[in-house]
């Protein structure tokens, strides 16, 4: 909660810092309240985001508590006052709300508001939401309202600031969602290509295998064991696709903390032996720890999938100013000049792109009969 207000060009600068800090949306919006309530010294902000059903799709309050909150029910429509806020998208400043014609009542559980400022929150022509606050700490003048119209014009400095957070964290939102749309279309693609030829040729084992009991036990007795084989293989690979579908809890946990526990379930889910060690690397911007994740992901992917490999050991750590990750196999290797057909295989050309997208380089060593070791060497950390 707010504690006390704050004046001047530091109060307002310090509101408009916090607005950007964050990327998630209700974070913002709380932030955007918290920031409206303080500045202006008010005892109670809400800020209503509104649906496409005469309703909102978030609103946001501070002043109130969790208790209180829980005890005035649903969210409130967009009558009265709110729809004014949206529907006509000018400001309001009023001695009483209640004594305004459009006030149609609040819940029982309601706390009691007076004086009122209200501003709508624009994106070019359109209402994004509406920011209100209500009784103004402060001694009022008779019949007037706490509020000035220093405050109005405060307020609305802040609004369109809110409003370009507010479209930020909505644009970085669904560009989340786009990038998890991205993996999931490519985990279907693999999914497809892998397990659905899995399951064919366990189909087909099973078929040998039932039309060879009778005239030849011998031979339908290794198909069954080719068939136990491939359906090993199979769950082998749908928990591998299920572990990948995880959303790494990068901004929760950071990296170390995210590769651990993925390694932990992959070495549970695989014969393989799967480890990790990580020594001296701290947090890294967003965009490094994300690409290092999918680096690791793909390099395990390959060496669990493709190599054969009975150990596969996946290590963090500080080189001078860089963070390396280094993923080894003792698997089947490959000759790492064939680019073409390694790329197309192993997603080389991938890794690469994420690597030299946060200024890094990856780097590949094998062959043939030799295991495989993936590095990249990524600025910071």
């Amino acid at each position: 909660m707010s504690q006390g207000p704050r004046s001047g060009l530091a109060a307002v600068s310090s509101a408009l810092l916090a607005m950007s800090r964050h990327l998630e949306v209700r974070d913002v919006l709380k932030t955007i309240v918290a920031s409206a309530r303080e500045l202006l010294d008010a005892q109670y902000a809400a800020l209503g985001v509104p649906d496409d059903h005469g309703g909102f799709a978030q609103f946001v309050v501070d002043g109130v508590t969790d208790e209180q909150w829980k005890a005035i029910g649903p969210l409130p429509r967009q009558h009265g006052i709110l729809a004014a806020m949206l529907q006509e998208a000018r400001p309001e400043r009023l001695a009483d709300v209640r004594r305004d014609p459009r006030f149609e009542g609040w819940p029982a559980a309601h706390p009691d508001m007076s004086d009122f400022l209200g501003l709508p929150i624009r994106d070019g022509d359109e209402v994004i939401g509406a920011l209100f606050l209500a009784n103004k700490n402060c001694a009022k003048p008779e019949g007037g309202c706490g509020f000035t119209e220093e405050d109005e014009e405060l307020l609305a400095i802040l609004a369109q600031h809110a409003a370009i957070a507010l479209t930020n964290a909505r644009l970085y939102e669904r560009s989340r969602e786009l990038t998890i749309a991205e993996e999931r279309s490519r985990l279907a693609h693999e999914l497809h290509d892998a397990v659905a030829q899995k399951l064919f040729s366990l189909r087909l084992t099973a078929q040998a295998a039932t039309a060879l009991v009778d005239r030849d036990p011998s031979r339908a007795k290794g198909e069954l064991q080719q068939v136990a084989t491939l359906a090993a293989e199979a769950a082998d690979e749908l928990r591998a696709a299920v572990v990948e579908l995880r959303p790494a809890a990068l901004d929760e946990d950071g990296l170390v903390a995210t590769l651990r526990t993925q390694i932990q379930v992959l070495d549970r889910a695989h014969t393989a032996r799967v480890t990790f060690t990580s020594h001296g690397v701290r947090a890294l911007p967003a965009a490094q720890e994300e690409a290092l994740l999918r680096v690791a992901q793909e390099a395990l992917h390959n060496a669990l999938r493709h190599s054969g490999a009975q150990h596969v050991d996946v290590t963090l750590l500080k080189r001078g100013p860089d963070t390396v990750l280094r993923v080894t196999d003792d698997g089947t290797g490959f000759d790492p000049t064939a680019i073409r057909r390694a790329g197309r295989h192993l997603g080389l050309v991938s890794m690469r792109d994420r690597a030299s997208g946060i200024g890094g380089a990856l780097t590949v060593e094998s062959a043939p009969g030799k295991g495989t070791t993936i590095e990249m060497e990524a600025p910071g950390g």
